[in-house]
């Protein structure tokens, strides 16, 4: 195997981790920020800072919740990575 596949291989495997992490939470907020958009326009109430409480909230109760897993997800990466790293080198 050539240095330059294993390298694409490290790449893809952390774009992918990378993305797995992230999407609860930016999932959690594109749905809440749709939702409040909606009320916004229902209700005509146009305040910017609306957003921002709830958005935070549930940053807060995503990482509570989701934030063990992630920290599995990015621990299992990093220790195949490290674990892998002699085989990286040489």
């Amino acid at each position: 195997m050539h240095p330059e596949d294993i390298y694409a291989g490290i790449g893809q495997r952390a774009l992918v981790t990378a993305v797995t992490v992230a999407l609860p939470l930016l999932g959690a907020t594109l749905l809440v920020g749709i939702l409040i958009s909606i009320f916004q326009a229902v209700t005509s109430i146009q305040e910017m800072t609306l957003t921002f409480i709830p958005k935070i909230l549930v940053v807060a109760a995503v990482l509570y919740l989701f934030g063990p897993w992630m920290g599995q997800v990015l621990v299992a990466f990093s220790a195949e990575l490290l674990g892998n790293l002699p085989a990286f080198i040489g």
